[in-house]
């Protein structure tokens, strides 16, 4: 198999880690021990001086610190890394939970930027923008023929609020031309994709990361499903590789009841933090289900690990990745950030799920893919355990330490009719391209049918998986997909879903067949 590594999907939280800052300090201690260490960085920063000015060749002294930078926190743990300007300014801007644009989903499609869709109620969609359009000019600049890098598009579309753009646009469907000004606006970004019933009783939210916004959009939603008479709660945080702690603690706190642990944070220098829940609880009774996977990590298994160790509900998938390391963000004045690691974080039970990096970054990455090797994803039995780290709950139940949270009720790969990758790449960017061009061919045979007519039509043909199969094999991707027939046609179809009707259309059609929902639908039988 091969994968092209533009389809990969992105998973934000695994990028988050802290760093450390290179350079004076301040204060004047007058210990030996702190005389050495300023004398160390002292030698680097006139290192750095003699190489840029007094070496023979030029040299990007930029890419020198970068270098050292990385060096240096690789020393340290697996989480605290260096992040250059553009990259930190990206993280910051999905972090912060909005953006300053018009609104559109895009792509480059051979030579022009393709429209997928609108945002709903966004500024492109209250302009006129329709899926399928080409933009070909922004005000003066030229955007096809062109095969621009996304972050040049992203910079050219991006604005202050309330400004204006004139964009010249071309409707397929129409075979027509037409300039359509746009006013640019604030865009949400979404960390809780959608909420939704999974029947009269059952409520079910996913979050895909922890931003800023998080807990006010998980609120939310919550309150929405509770006036639609939801009596229990499904929280889905697969592949959900963490973020801002402190939404994540926000979130358990409408769970468990005032006063209830949710985590605790032990530092080299300070004392320890402990983060109780407070009266507010929204949902303090009723069934509470979290999905985990290998994926979750971080905020997500502290929100895990919130509910399993107080009995407040079941966890369903299988083991989480196990960062128990929390992170702070300290900035440079050219826009790059360090992120260091300042504490460890422990269950309300105590216990630590970091798993062990003292083989290296690289083997600590590859423990993932061990998990594979070793048929953790397939049986439960498989699931390496250390007994030394065994703890209990209040109620008595088992629980472990040591790397990642243990689900209470195990869900294997093999249950959900597909390998690892297999999964990856039908939730990766190649399936919503895949399905914008067949879209593209005949949008008008889709534009009057109802949902459920629409269902009825894409579930009965195979069309669609033998195109999806060739656009593979066009795109370089070798892989033989016949034996996941099932699991290729619920994904590829629920895409068709997405960009005709909406999320919640998408959701819809995955879960259905989603054998972790259908275990926590059948547990409650």
């Amino acid at each position: 198999m091969k994968f092209d590594n533009k389809y990969l999907p992105i998973l934000v939280g695994g990028i988050f880690a802290l760093g450390i800052f290179i350079g004076s300090l301040s204060g004047s201690p007058s210990s030996k021990s702190f005389s050495s260490k300023k004398n160390t960085k002292e030698k680097l920063n006139k290192l750095i001086d003699f190489i840029d000015n007094e070496y023979v060749d030029d040299v990007n002294t930029d890419s020198i610190v970068s270098l050292t930078v990385d060096n240096i926190l690789a020393k340290l743990d697996p989480h605290s890394v260096y992040i250059p300007p553009q990259q930190q300014a990206e993280i910051a801007e999905t972090m912060k939970g909005d953006f300053v644009g018009i609104g559109i989903n895009f792509y480059m499609f051979k030579d022009s930027v393709a429209v997928i869709a609108p945002v709903k109620n966004g500024p492109s969609a209250r302009a006129g923008i329709l899926a399928g359009d080409r933009i070909l000019f922004a005000d003066k600049t030229k955007l096809f023929g062109r095969k621009l890098p996304n972050d040049s598009l992203f910079a050219t579309l991006k604005g202050e609020v309330g400004s204006q753009i004139q964009l010249t646009v071309y409707r397929k469907s129409e075979h027509k031309k037409m300039k359509i000004t746009i006013k640019r606006d604030v865009i949400p970004l979404k960390s809780v994709d959608v909420a939704m019933r999974l029947n009269a009783t059952t409520g079910y939210i996913k979050i895909n990361r922890f931003a800023e916004t998080t807990y006010a959009e998980f609120i939310k939603a919550l309150a929405s499903l509770k006036k639609q008479g939801v009596k229990s709660i499904v929280i889905d945080v697969r592949d959900n590789g963490g973020g801002y702690m402190e939404e994540a603690i926000a979130i358990a706190d409408e769970f468990l009841k005032d006063k209830a642990l949710i985590v605790f944070t032990k530092s080299a220098k300070e004392a320890t933090e402990k983060m109780y829940a407070t009266e507010k609880g929204s949902f303090e009774t009723g069934n509470v289900f979290v999905l985990i996977n290998e994926n979750s990590a971080s905020a997500s298994e502290i929100l895990a690990g919130a509910i399993q160790d107080n009995d407040r509900g079941t966890i369903v998938g299988r083991r989480s990745f196990g960062k128990g390391l929390v992170q702070r963000e300290m900035d440079f004045n050219d826009g790059s950030a360090v992120r260091l690691t300042i504490a460890r974080y422990y269950t309300p039970t105590g216990r630590s799920i970091q798993k062990p990096y003292v083989k290296g970054n690289e083997e600590y990455f590859k423990e993932s893919e061990s998990r594979f090797l070793h048929g953790e994803l397939y049986k439960k039995d498989s699931i390496k355990v250390v007994d030394s780290l065994k703890f209990k709950t209040k109620k008595g139940k088992i629980v472990y330490g040591g790397g990642g949270i243990v689900p209470d009720v195990f869900v294997p790969l093999e249950a959900e009719h597909g390998t690892e990758n297999v999964s990856y790449l039908l939730q990766s960017g190649i399936v919503g391209h895949f399905v914008f061009e067949q879209l593209d061919k005949n949008r008008n045979a889709f534009a009057k049918l109802t949902f459920e007519e629409f269902q009825v039509k894409i579930n009965s043909t195979d069309l669609y998986f033998g195109a999806f199969q060739k656009y593979l094999a066009q795109n370089g991707l070798e892989i033989d997909l016949r034996n996941y027939k099932s699991l290729v046609k619920r994904y590829v179809n629920a895409e068709f879903a997405r960009q005709l009707y909406g999320d919640i259309f998408y959701y819809k059609m995955v879960l259905k067949e989603d054998a972790m929902i259908k275990t926590v639908l059948n547990s409650k039988q």
